[in-house]
């Protein structure tokens, strides 16, 4: 198997870091809004995926969409407080955010792995916890 090499000059290309970009916020609007088609789009759709959340633990892309078909449909919105995504050669990024729900004083984490793939980007492994 061969190493994939990337040099600095390859970290957040301006055209790969706004494919990514536009894939996050993408996933960011399904996300607040409950479109569980479109999310489940954006995850690879794989035994391989996973997806940590913060009272479950998802092994391969069945259990993640059976999750977001079950999922109550309330308290979605949220302030993304931080945000930094970083891309890597043409076809690897992570995106990394800090959120609060509306109404609560704690902290969240979402950190996401995409991958360009043939069907587009698609996130292959994700996690979301709470801070105290």
């Amino acid at each position: 198997m061969q190493a994939m090499t990337v040099s600095m000059t390859d970290i957040n290309l301006p055209a790969v870091l706004a494919e990514v970009e536009s894939a996050f916020a993408e996933y960011e609007r399904a996300l607040v809004t409950n479109d569980v088609p479109v999310l489940d789009r954006l995850f690879w759709d794989s035994p391989h995926t996973l997806r940590y959340g913060a009272s479950e633990n998802l092994y391969g892309y069945d259990a993640i969409r059976a999750f977001r078909q079950g999922r109550p449909a309330v308290n979605l919105e949220r302030e993304i407080t931080a945000r930094a995504i970083t891309t890597f050669g043409q076809d690897f990024a992570v995106a990394n955010v800090e959120f609060r729900r509306t109404g609560s004083d704690r902290t969240g984490r979402q950190s996401q792995t995409w991958a360009r793939l043939p069907e587009g980007w698609r996130v292959v492994s994700a996690h979301v916890s709470l801070m105290g």
